[in-house]
């Protein structure tokens, strides 16, 4: 899945001389979280975040004797240094860097003009969709040895029980002689499922019966 298919076009901004007090308006207004900042011809040329904006304005306890805090431009405290993406990247790279860099959210460039955004909870929304965990459906975690055609093999168990399989994901067992297949079906009831995966010679890790 590309980035263009999940970012939000609609992106509010701000420009660098904008005030702190703008972006707080624009932040209760819009129940964001994140404000990119751009210049006239709308290059990225900052962001902003609620935590920034807090940090930035007076504590509420002298809030009166500080006014001139919430009209400092916000040039003052935006942040430079910005990690992008384009819209043909995939959701994938995206959440890679979501995870490495610790952001909130990932501001969308193509031909140096802002075009998106989307944020960490973009990224999660997604991830669910794409393994159909919103969806009816039994989770099957099958131990096979590290050995290619091991995945071909269980799906066609599937495929014989006439079970659509709706994501699949694989990684690595403790020992590495192994690895684990972690499959979404559409079924709510996997023991028949189960079952005839362990008549096949197969270690199923989950669901198990209970001892």
């Amino acid at each position: 899945m590309l980035i263009k298919q999940i970012m939000k076009k609609n992106v509010f901004t701000l420009k660098e001389n904008n005030t702190i007090k703008d972006a707080m308006q624009l932040i209760e207004l819009k129940q964001i979280r994140h404000i990119p900042i751009v210049d006239e011809a709308n290059r990225l040329v900052g962001i902003i975040s609620d935590r920034d904006i807090r940090d930035a304005s007076p504590s509420i306890f002298h809030s009166t004797d500080h006014l001139d805090d919430f009209l400092k431009p916000l040039s003052t405290i935006m942040v430079r240094t910005i990690i992008t993406a384009h819209p043909l990247d995939f959701v994938a790279e995206a959440s890679i860097l979501f995870y490495e860099h610790h952001i909130g959210c990932l501001p969308i460039v193509q031909d140096n003009q802002l075009v998106g955004i989307i944020t960490e909870t973009d990224i999660l929304h997604t991830l669910v969709q794409l393994m159909g965990a919103h969806q009816p459906s039994s989770h099957i975690e099958v131990k096979v040895e590290n050995i290619t055609g091991k995945l071909a093999d269980i799906a066609t168990i599937f495929k014989d029980l006439n079970i659509t399989i709706t994501s699949v994901l694989v990684y690595p067992y403790p020992d590495q002689k192994y690895k684990v297949l972690a499959f979404r079906v559409q079924t709510i009831d996997p023991r028949r499922i189960v079952k005839t995966i362990e008549n096949n010679g197969y270690h199923v890790i989950w669901p198990k019966e209970p001892e």
